[in-house]
């Protein structure tokens, strides 16, 4: 998939499991640039050595029910996307869905499009798997992606708790239906 926005073009293709250190990298660094300031400096360690490990990020890349792809510019990973379906997805909403597990992008990267690029890349492995609806887990101060998905036809349907190091955060759930 190729797209291109006025700042740059961007490719988002499906990672391999050769590129597992750069997936490692731009989670850990997306992740950090989204939520280091809202949260404790232990609290995010912990969670990026557990969460982005190259054992951990392995066994997702190897799971026949995830998907991870990357948005590039250039040479250069500006964000990437993981989706889940079946089992595999974080809440068992049935096997009708698809979870938008993860769009990340890097802070310089914001505004340009790149996040759109990897829901539009979500939206199509959806639609060819025949899924009847897209669901995804958003930090309630998470404005900003919040905002995104509401403009993407997303509604808020339930929650969950979701534990950050000591922290335990209130996720919204949220779907957009596509039959």
């Amino acid at each position: 998939m190729y797209f291109t926005s006025m700042a740059n073009s961007i490719i988002v293709s499906e990672v391999a499991s050769h590129q597992l250190s750069a997936l490692q990298l731009i989670s850990a660094q997306t992740f950090s640039e989204t939520f280091t300031a809202h949260n404790t400096k232990e609290d995010m360690t912990n969670y990026i050595e557990s969460s982005f490990n190259l054992v951990n990020l392995k066994s997702q890349l190897d799971n026949n029910n995830s998907k991870f792809y990357f948005a590039t510019d250039g040479e250069e990973v500006v964000g990437y996307l993981k989706i889940n379906w079946g089992n595999a997805q974080s809440e068992s909403l049935g096997n009708t869905s698809l979870e938008v597990e993860r769009i990340y992008v890097l802070k310089s990267y914001q505004g340009k499009n790149v996040g759109h690029a990897l829901y539009q890349k979500a939206l199509e492995v959806a639609t060819e798997l025949n899924f009847d609806f897209i669901w995804l887990g958003v930090w309630e101060k998470n404005d900003r992606a919040i905002q995104f998905y509401q403009k993407n036809g997303f509604v808020e349907f339930d929650k969950h708790l979701f534990k950050l190091g000591k922290d335990v955060q209130t996720d919204l759930l949220m779907k957009c239906n596509l039959k």
